[in-house]
């Protein structure tokens, strides 16, 4: 799936396709799966719920099978039992069964007055941060604004904002797409400050 920084992007597995009743009954492939919401774009109008089982791997979930239950999105951590089919490279969800939000996270909203009053800005960083060196894309979700890179030397999780992908030109990005960050330790752990393209 590509993730586009400026938004606009589309899910890439194939073409994605409303939900449908899907029948009582396994046709055209599909399966029943159980999983996690790992992130939903409210704008773009899907995410991806993370299978109990591995082998099947993140399922795209469409806003479209969600509003049976009367709703357009899910929170993060929303548990959900579905009926999915292949397509293009991963599974999508045909029809959602079950939604459970007892774990899920709301996300807070906060006043738009104390918006940016705790953000670091890491282009004030940059004077303490290492040299380039290889990551690849963990994920990144443009409705928040930010996501996290794997660090190649030691398999950490690198925090990275939407604004220092794009002063490093970078517009978009997709899973275990390569780059290269300058990286500092920051208060909650390693943060890029600066980006850049593979063989920039």
């Amino acid at each position: 799936m590509q993730l586009d920084t400026q938004g606009g992007s589309v899910p890439d597995r194939g073409s994605v396709t409303n939900g449908g009743s899907g029948g009582g009954s396994v046709e055209d492939g599909e399966i029943a799966i159980s999983g996690v919401i790992k992130w939903f774009d409210v704008t773009r109008g899907f995410g991806f719920a993370v299978s109990d089982d591995p082998s099947i791997g993140d399922v795209l979930v469409h806003f479209s099978v969600l509003q049976s239950h009367g709703r357009r999105s899910l929170p993060e951590g929303a548990r959900v039992e579905a009926r999915a089919v292949q397509r293009g490279r991963g599974y999508q969800a045909r029809e959602v069964l079950t939604i459970d939000l007892s774990e899920a996270v709301e996300e807070p909203t906060a006043p738009r007055s104390r918006v940016g009053v705790d953000r670091v800005d890491p282009a004030g960083l940059i004077d303490r941060a290492g040299p380039f060196e290889p990551t690849v894309v963990k994920w990144f979700n443009r409705l928040k604004g930010y996501g996290f890179l794997i660090r190649d030397s030691d398999g950490a999780d690198v925090f990275v904002h939407m604004e220092t992908l794009r002063r490093g030109g970078v517009l978009v990005v997709e899973p275990d797409q390569p780059l290269r960050a300058r990286v500092v330790d920051g208060r909650k752990g390693p943060l890029a400050v600066l980006v850049e393209p593979v063989g920039a």
